[in-house]
């Protein structure tokens, strides 16, 4: 893995029969994503309080996101692998259908172990990101990907902004109605989908050989990519960086109420101004700088901003200098999750596109089962910035694999 890889032009396409790119199907998949991230989002601000019916204990509020993590690790590349079999769209919604059941049952729960049981069902059919990229892949031409996949970036953004605010207000009705209302939204995204979502992976550019019981090992699926000498690199930056960012963001709350004497609301209006510029950074910055710079370029220096705001989130001593750190890793993180998912989907064929991006997945999936044990470790054990600091030493790696392992795209034959 030592030897500088360059990112060459993938294999040919199995045929030329793609779909052209639509801006009408673009704001399909859009909608559906969002759809399906408010209902995440509404969750947000409840889970600890529907757990405190059973266990008061912090730990347990972290099990289960570990649980939803961990069995989006194990599903992530084999939806991704079926979606290169049978389609984006079945995938797609049927990862939708099991989110609404995994919230219903949620909201339902009489029983500590039956919230576990919902997470894990809601995590094993949380394929719907990376059917979502394949499919964004398949209507896009490699130089148009960089700015379509922001879209993806720009519905979490909104689902950050606008999920927490309207899963409170649904609180004050009863602790299980944001869980209910997240399993109707994501029936609607089910809907919408069924009724306006094309299928984008034409069948001629599918997978053909027979399913063995290796393509269901999501650990098989891991190994090959990494095998791959074009693709480690990417895989290492997706994890790194999560790892990294999950510590942040599970840690960010205890942080600032430690250091900073911050309740949920100012911790909540953090979050809203984080989701602001993620929002216009992956909706019409990155648009914009993709048709400029090289997809490689914008995730370096991306990866920088990341590492500077981390850095600055480690050092905030006040409100304004919080404020300026969480300006500082929103627009990197804007510039680099787009840019590395490109330069993923331009290595592989249409008949990989699934394969590839759930393995980016499954990756970051790892990294947001372990990045909050060490982000706890560390604070608990050195200091209260070691999340942070360390952060942005995990960002500098992330920075060398991509400037060293990650050569310049070639120009691609018209």
């Amino acid at each position: 893995m030592s030897t500088p890889t360059e990112v060459a032009a993938p294999p040919p396409e199995p045929t030329s029969s793609q779909p052209k790119p639509s801006r009408h199907a673009l704001a399909l998949i859009f909608a559906t994503i969002f759809l399906d991230l408010l209902g995440i989002g509404i969750l947000v601000p409840v889970i600890p309080f529907l757990v405190r019916r059973f266990d008061s204990d912090a730990l347990t509020v972290g099990l289960l996101a570990l649980s939803f993590s961990a069995a989006q690790f194990l599903a992530a590349p084999i939806l991704g692998v079926l979606s290169d079999r049978y389609g984006r769209r079945p995938v797609l919604l049927l990862s939708l259908l099991g989110s609404a059941f995994g919230y219903f049952l949620f909201g339902w729960a009489g029983a500590l172990w039956i919230m576990f049981l919902a997470r894990i069902i809601d995590g094993f059919t949380g394929g719907n990101i990376s059917a979502a990229q394949a499919y964004i892949a398949d209507i896009s031409p490699p130089q148009d990907r960089a700015k379509n996949f922001g879209l993806v970036g720009a519905a979490f953004g909104l689902g950050f902004i606008i999920g927490p605010a309207m899963g409170g207000v649904l609180a004050k009705i009863s602790l299980a109605a944001p869980a209910y209302v997240a399993g109707v939204l994501c029936l609607m995204a089910t809907a919408f989908g069924y009724f306006r979502l094309p299928e984008s992976l034409a069948p001629e550019n599918r997978t053909v050989h027979p399913l063995l019981p290796a393509d269901l090992n999501p650990l098989s699926h891991g190994l090959k990519a990494l095998q791959r000498n074009d693709l480690w690199p990417i895989l290492l930056a997706f994890f790194f960086i999560n790892f990294a960012f999950s510590g942040l963001q599970t840690n960010f709350a205890v942080y600032t109420a430690d250091k900073l004497g911050m309740g949920p609301e100012g911790n909540a209006a953090v979050f809203a101004y984080i989701g602001v510029i993620a929002v216009i950074m992956q909706a019409v910055i990155v648009r914009r700088l993709s048709r400029i710079y090289p997809d490689r370029n914008l995730a370096a220096v991306g990866i920088a901003f990341m590492s500077c705001g981390f850095l600055a989130t480690a050092w905030a001593h006040d409100t304004f200098t919080l404020y300026l750190a969480c300006t500082l890793t929103p627009i990197g993180s804007g510039l680099t999750t787009p840019t590395l998912t490109s330069l993923l989907s331009k290595l592989v064929t249409a008949r990989e596109q699934g394969w590839a991006l759930g393995a980016s997945q499954s990756a970051a999936s790892l990294a947001r089962i372990i990045g909050p044990v060490w982000a706890g470790l560390v604070y608990d054990h050195i200091s209260q910035g070691a999340p942070y600091w360390t952060g942005a030493i995990w960002m500098v790696l992330t920075l060398a694999v991509v400037v060293l392992a990650i050569r310049p795209e070639r120009k691609q034959p018209a």
